[in-house]
């Protein structure tokens, strides 16, 4: 009912009893302002068109109901174009099913355990692509087995020696099994082995099509809300791959420089700007690089708020940022995974409504369109702590204690009107020097 008490979201995202030390949650399910399930059932045509003006609107006033937030997510992410009818993304939907089940049954020839409801946590081969013949590797790989069996270690190479990209693959296998134990168990979800391997097996999945990134740590921490707010497997993939396309840039790593420093120089430039006292405290610091926000950019601010609230914030910035050709550029003819937000830039845009963010980009042209509003949101952070900064970071370790302290602290909707204030306050600025 309009106006009626807001409800607690955290029972949609049960917590494992005695965990303790779990961020509170800020945000609630308010009548009238949350987009419902009823709210959102309304916004489509009887033939399956979305009115996602309304729907934009509808979340950055209160953000999504937990009940419909994965399909809703769908096409924040743009794995849907919101004019398309319920027939045309069925049609999608099953292709892409097939698609991902394709690539999954690629691995699972190279190394059996993938699809199989396991998952590994030691490496299974050497640099140069032998087997390790190792107790723990054959107990975890083939459990119940005789620790000197060998058979599955054989079914490694079914096909002959391993290529370039197979050993390649294989050798981060255990390193994504580490990472999913580490990812979210607090959660009364990932008590289960089934999900847990259903985690581990499309992050494997992801890092054998994406030759050029692979996986890097982070990736477990973006994809675990996919698997818990989409039931099917593949329909989680294709919700993660759409939301790397935002960000594999920062998780691209050459000999000398991880991707993610690209954002971060953006931030120094944009702290230099909008607190110039502030940025130079930091080079005071020797922190002028902002590798201590480096979290921050690379998981969107998963350790910063509740699982609960981080999805809140997630769904507002993309909200904000939803640009309608995004959807037409992924799908474009010999599109892959490399194309990446970004890419439009330059191109026409259309009329259809777009996130207010993406409004106001659509005004500039310079560079400066393209910077994500993760950076400000970041910004906004360091804006609102920069007093205690400034009076009480003596060192780098200050600054990064006095920025985890936050955790649990920060209001995602304050944060985004920040941020977009922040974001003209710094194209004005720019535009005069």
């Amino acid at each position: 009912m309009w106006g009626g008490p807001a409800e607690p979201a955290d029972s949609y995202y049960a917590v494992r009893p005695g965990c303790t030390d779990v961020p509170r949650t800020r945000f609630k399910i308010k009548p009238g302002k949350t987009l419902s399930a009823r709210k959102w059932q309304a916004a489509f045509s009887l033939d399956g068109h979305l009115d996602i003006g309304k729907t934009l609107h509808r979340i950055q006033r209160g953000g999504i109901h937990p009940s419909i937030r994965g399909e809703v997510w769908e096409f924040l992410l743009a794995c849907y174009d919101p004019e398309s009818t319920f027939d045309e993304r069925d049609q999608i939907r099953q292709h892409r099913r097939v698609q991902y089940a394709r690539w999954k049954n690629e691995c699972r020839e190279i190394f059996p355990v993938i699809g199989s409801g396991r998952y590994i946590t030691a490496p299974v081969i050497t640099e140069d692509g032998q087997p390790i013949q190792d107790p723990f590797v054959l107990s975890e790989i083939n459990p119940g087995m005789n620790g000197n069996n060998t058979e599955m270690m054989k079914e490694l190479t079914p096909r002959g020696p391993l290529d370039k990209k197979a050993i390649r693959w294989l050798l981060t296998l255990h390193q994504i099994g580490l990472d999913v134990m580490r990812t979210d168990r607090t959660l009364v979800f990932y008590e289960k082995q089934e999900n847990l391997s259903k985690l581990w097996d499309i992050l494997s999945v992801y890092a054998w099509i994406d030759t050029d990134v692979g996986y890097g740590q982070g990736m477990s921490d973006l994809c675990s809300p996919m698997i818990i707010l989409l039931e099917d497997e593949a329909d989680a993939f294709w919700c993660f791959e759409r939301l790397m396309r935002r960000l594999r840039g920062n998780f691209r790593c050459t000999g000398n420089s991880v991707g993610v420093e690209k954002q971060l120089s953006y931030l120094a430039a944009v702290t230099q700007v909008i607190d110039p006292k502030l940025h130079h405290h930091f080079e005071t610091l020797g922190g002028g690089d902002y590798l201590f926000a480096f979290r921050m950019l690379m998981v969107l601010f998963r350790r910063e708020f509740s699982f609960c609230d981080s999805l809140y914030l997630w769904e507002m910035m993309w909200a904000l940022e939803y640009d309608p050709n995004l959807f037409s550029l992924y799908e474009e003819p010999g599109s892959n995974i490399t194309k990446a937000v970004g890419s439009n830039k330059g191109k026409p845009k259309s009329r259809r409504p777009c996130g207010k963010y993406e409004r106001e980009n659509m005004k500039i042209k310079s560079s400066d369109a393209s910077l994500p509003i993760s950076v400000f949101l970041v910004a906004s952070v360091l804006k609102d702590k920069s007093s205690k900064l400034l009076h009480e970071a003596r060192g780098l370790d200050d600054v990064v204690k006095i920025l985890n302290d936050m955790t649990g602290n920060l209001d995602a909707k304050k944060a985004c009107i920040w941020a977009m204030k922040l974001h003209k306050k710094y194209l004005k600025k720019a535009k005069k020097t």
